[in-house]
């Protein structure tokens, strides 16, 4: 094959499959039959937006139809150097992740030094839900 030929960016018959990847990557569960695609391609995106590469290499949308995964919206993290750890399973965390909650989990296994901005900042409404509705006070 000719240089020419081996990088035409027109001619399918040179392009490479890319490589799976054996760095950080993201896994996302969910009933298809529940119709929560777009939950979790909406969970996707965030998280590339927080995570992109090289920090999250891919995140993989995986539907399931079957009976015994009715139901089933879960994240798994999996890294070449560890096994694959569960971030979130809807069932028995009651519901679907908050992004903010998800975020945070994920960022104190692949990155934990890093903020998340707003989704790090103190959150005085949820305070107020478990009584303590106080400002903070200043700091001189």
């Amino acid at each position: 094959m000719s240089e020419a030929h081996e990088h035409d960016l027109l001619n399918p018959a040179t392009f490479v499959c890319p490589e799976l990847p054996t760095a950080t990557t993201i896994i996302i569960e969910f009933c298809d039959r529940c119709r929560w695609l777009h939950r979790a391609t909406w969970t996707q995106t965030e998280l590339f937006l927080t995570f992109p590469p090289p920090n999250v290499t891919s995140i993989t949308l995986i539907p399931r139809n079957t009976e015994e995964t009715a139901g089933r919206f879960r994240v798994w993290l999996l890294s070449s150097s560890e096994p694959p750890k569960l971030m979130w399973d809807r069932k028995i965390e009651g519901g679907f992740p908050e992004l903010k909650v998800l975020k945070q989990r994920i960022r104190d296994v692949i990155q934990p030094g890093k903020s998340l901005g707003h989704s790090d900042a103190h959150n005085v409404a949820s305070d107020c839900n478990t009584g303590d509705c106080s400002k903070p006070e200043a700091t001189a």
